[in-house]
């Protein structure tokens, strides 16, 4: 099972759309959160938790691979995203809240004093210290001037990602959650049967079409037709994680690699 939060736009491989579930046995197991820039801590909490939540009560994972890229952060040289070191790092105290095995690891992040200063607190967070926010001196002390602290305040850049927007994407994410096979212990629920995908012609990814970001106008059914296009512009990676033996991989907003297929 993958869960990819990230960055969507008109870029390579051209993919990570809520819409892009996975196919054959492994249909309904990639789960794709595709973002607009300058989301923030609340936006992307009131996303994150819900879906995370609902993936660890149903597919019951054996153990997580999070990947914690710092590109997300307010701030970042290529990044379009506003989140503070906490707003990222709540991610990791919320999965370490289920107790199951979990491998944090790096990604991303081009702004590189915010990036040390992030995998610190994450750190910090992972063995459950709360470190101070005065940086205690040290050789690298001047890179972090000139406030010398460990945290960083958001911009007031425009978080293009709406509530409505959001709640919708939530909701139809909830939904195709629903669909994949329930852990032995959890309630069985009816679902949809297995059948052979038609055969498509491979896509010239020279002749991609244009981006398609999330506007609400999505009604639940797998073609995305109904979609109303957007444009959207973006000069930064979208990012996506690697499946594992009976392993949830997890991605906060985005993340090194490419988004899930």
């Amino acid at each position: 099972m993958t869960v990819s939060f990230h960055k969507f736009g008109d870029f390579f491989p051209g993919t990570g759309h809520f819409t892009d579930i996975g196919e054959d046995q492994g249909k309904y197991y990639a789960l794709n959160v595709p973002l607009n820039d300058g989301m923030d801590d609340e936006s992307f909490r009131g996303l994150f938790r819900p879906i995370i939540q609902k993936v660890m009560e149903l597919y019951q994972p054996d153990a997580v691979v999070l990947q914690c890229g710092a590109d997300s952060l307010s701030g970042d040289r290529l990044g379009a995203f506003n989140l503070s070191v906490r707003g990222h790092a709540d991610c990791l105290r919320f999965l370490r809240s289920f107790n199951v095995p979990l491998m944090v690891l790096g990604g991303g992040g081009y702004t590189i004093r915010n990036v040390a200063r992030c995998w610190c607190y994450e750190t910090a967070v992972a063995v459950g210290v709360e470190p101070e926010n005065k940086l205690p001196y040290n050789e690298y002390y001047e890179y972090f001037g000139p406030d010398y602290t460990l945290h960083i305040e958001p911009s007031n850049m425009e978080n293009q990602n709406s509530p409505k927007d959001l709640e919708k994407m939530r909701n139809v994410l909830l939904e195709q959650l629903s669909r994949i096979q329930h852990a032995p212990s959890v309630q069985f629920q009816t679902r949809p049967p297995d059948t052979e995908p038609p055969e498509e012609e491979e896509a010239d990814m020279d002749q991609r079409p244009n981006c398609r970001i999330w506007d609400g106008g999505y009604d639940g059914s797998e073609s995305g037709d109904d979609l109303k296009p957007q444009d959207c512009d973006s000069n930064v990676d979208d990012h996506s994680m690697v499946d594992s033996t009976h392993g949830l991989q997890s991605e906060q907003s985005y993340l090194s690699g490419q988004p899930t297929q």
